[in-house]
């Protein structure tokens, strides 16, 4: 994993890590995982025309998203889509390789947006959320998942004085880099200024404790943790929100556009044409398609 320095915002880059074994598959967190999937199988409509899951790495979730009839996995890491293209094949699916501050979509393509254990990674909220909201048609629903700075942990911490920065400020803190917490407040607020309302909040991933996991099953951990996520108190390490278009904002609805035809270029917003393993825009930009991934991280030269 590294840092991409760019003109505008950095981004963290997993090209070639081993994410899903590194932190995912036999790393003790079963019950972070479990508890993650029933709540988007609560939260998420149960079919759709096109949902896109932005930062999807090697496709962890995709197994919720089979009521819809075309999925979008986005992520800035050829690699990650790479692993995730060996599991699920092409078949309604379709794998984006690009910067999330600058989306290859058509306007209005999306009637779900997905985003979980991404937004942590990024220094400029309201950026990432105009993206997502302006590929999203009228009604659409948006699921994200962020890291909560008001968590219980964080408030005990700093009424001992064990923390400098107050959980209960709504500026996200940075605690490592390229890796930030955010206020609830101020995470509703940046998704109102974009078009969306919040209809539900839910805390979740209580226990979070390497005691509690090794005490208890995730399965147990897990049924508890659905017990607390009903108090709606919101000092959990992490939170879900369900966000849908507001009616009182702009929309445009391309959901009948299908395949490549909802990309468009990232640089300039137009069509795109495609040559061979190669789409052009109209001011002759070409981005590559490699290996049934279409690669807007860089512009072929």
């Amino acid at each position: 994993m590294t840092e991409t320095p760019t003109t505008e915002n950095r981004i963290i880059d997993y090209e070639g890590s081993t994410y899903r074994t590194d932190f995912w598959e036999g790393r003790g967190r079963d019950y972070e995982d479990r508890v993650e999937r029933l709540v988007m199988a609560r939260l998420l409509p149960p079919s759709g025309q096109r949902l896109m899951e932005v930062g999807a790495a090697y496709g962890r979730l995709v197994p919720l998203y089979k009521g819809f009839k075309e999925v979008v996995l986005l992520d800035y890491s050829v690699s990650q889509l790479q692993e995730a293209r060996q599991q699920y094949g092409d078949d309604g699916f379709l794998y984006v390789a690009a910067n999330a501050y600058h989306m290859p979509f058509q306007r209005g393509v999306f009637d779900v947006v997905t985003m979980v254990r991404v937004l942590h990674h990024f220094e400029n909220v309201p950026a990432v959320f105009q993206q997502i909201r302006a590929a999203m048609a009228p009604a659409a629903y948006f699921l994200l998942e962020f890291a909560n700075k008001r968590n219980l942990k964080a408030i005990l911490r700093h009424a001992v004085g064990r923390q400098a920065w107050n959980p209960h400020h709504l500026e996200p803190i940075e605690f490592v880099e390229l890796n930030f917490n955010f206020h609830p407040i101020y995470i509703q607020h940046e998704l109102y200024r974009v078009g969306f309302e919040t209809l539900r909040r839910v805390p979740v991933s209580w226990l979070r404790l390497g005691l509690l996991k090794r005490l208890f099953s995730a399965k147990a951990l897990a049924e508890v943790d659905g017990v607390l996520q009903g108090t709606s108190w919101l000092v959990s390490p992490s939170v879900f929100t369900l966000n849908q278009v507001r009616p009182d904002t702009e929309s445009v609805d391309n959901l009948a556009l299908s395949g490549e035809a909802i990309l468009a270029c990232p640089r300039t917003g137009s069509p795109l044409t495609r040559e061979g393993d190669m789409l052009i825009s109209a001011d002759g930009t070409r981005w590559a398609i490699r290996d049934g991934i279409y690669d807007f991280k860089a512009p072929l030269t």
